[in-house]
């Protein structure tokens, strides 16, 4: 996937706490099938949902093209859509939406495929430069993003590793949550086209 996409104005992050493997991955089906089968929302760029390393939920990463377009669709669609996948997976937890922006990014391979994902946050300080190469440079890191949040008090920030292995070295940038990719769709031409799933997890 790419994290960088021109016509994005608005990245959209959000947390599915499901408690195990399985949930999580009826969950990420669901959903895959629901994006699949339906037109592709306008504004919508690019949806994709990343299993947690340990199994015990799921983190959604979507481009849109702006908040505005992102809540027209969720007013009429997302609740129907919510409900379809708790009658099969009941009880996720979902600790809220985060609206966030790309503000940098820097890629030291774009030509091997990432393994792991991972995501932490912190206070924003203001320096995005110190974010984005802190620890540099460390073998197996494929890219680093930096993203703020809507109201400007946090950075999130995202490094795409080859192996996990390579995050777990002792020169690792610091804690952060685990996830590996599972799958998405990349809306072209206003129709969603199933990229994915891998289950690589």
């Amino acid at each position: 996937m790419d994290l960088v996409h021109p016509s994005a104005g608005t990245a959209l992050m959000s947390q599915w706490l499901t408690g195990t493997a399985e949930r999580s991955r009826t969950a990420a089906d669901t959903m895959l099938g629901e994006w699949a089968s339906a037109p592709a929302p306008p504004g919508r760029l690019a949806q994709h949902i990343f299993l947690a390393a340990d199994g015990s939920g799921l983190l959604f990463y979507a481009q849109w093209s702006s908040d505005e377009a992102h809540l027209r669709w969720a007013r009429t669609h997302r609740p129907q859509l919510v409900s379809r996948v708790d009658a099969l997976v009941p009880g996720i937890e979902r600790p809220g939406l985060t609206r966030t922006r790309l503000a940098d990014s820097l890629v030291h391979d774009a030509t091997r495929p990432a393994g792991l994902l991972v995501v932490s946050t912190a206070a924003h300080e203001g320096n995005d430069t110190a974010v984005l190469t802190a620890g540099m440079p460390l073998s197996g890191l494929l890219a680093t993003y930096v993203h703020h949040t809507q109201d400007g008090e946090q950075t999130i920030r995202i490094t795409e590793w080859g192996h996990a292995r390579d995050y777990e070295a002792p020169r690792t940038t610091g804690p952060g949550r685990q996830y590996t990719l599972y799958g998405g769709v990349v809306d072209e031409d206003g129709a969603a086209g199933l990229t994915l799933p891998l289950r690589q997890a």
